[in-house]
């Protein structure tokens, strides 16, 4: 927006102050930009498998043969596991296998038969 305005000033003020304009506009523009880089940088992305792993899910279907299905992150997913789930249970994806989550349930939480 700023270089905008110093390209502006390039046809409305006199000379020298019109190039002036324009080198300080185009500096500010290169540090703002600079500094987004540098800002956005902290963030790592989470996608894919990887971002799946930990993440929390709820059982939307009883599990029956160790297989069920989960809904997580407002997706629905089919889903393993070996221990005996609920309907409405929470669960924790350990890892995405193909298009299925393999899910146990939360550390601290007793499920057995």
């Amino acid at each position: 927006m700023l270089l905008i305005a110093g390209i502006a000033g390039l046809f409305l003020l006199d000379s020298p102050w019109n190039v002036i304009a324009v080198c300080a506009a185009a500096v500010i523009e290169v540090g703002e930009l600079a500094f987004w880089i540098r800002f956005l940088r902290r963030y790592r992305i989470s996608t894919g498998a990887e971002g799946m792993k930990g993440q929390i899910a709820q059982v939307i279907d009883r599990f029956r043969e160790g297989t069920g299905r989960v809904r997580c992150h407002g997706e629905i997913w089919a889903a393993r596991s070996e221990v005996p789930l609920e309907a409405g249970d929470r669960v924790v994806v350990v890892e995405l296998d193909g298009l299925s989550l393999v899910v146990e349930p939360p550390p601290g939480t007793e499920k057995g038969p």
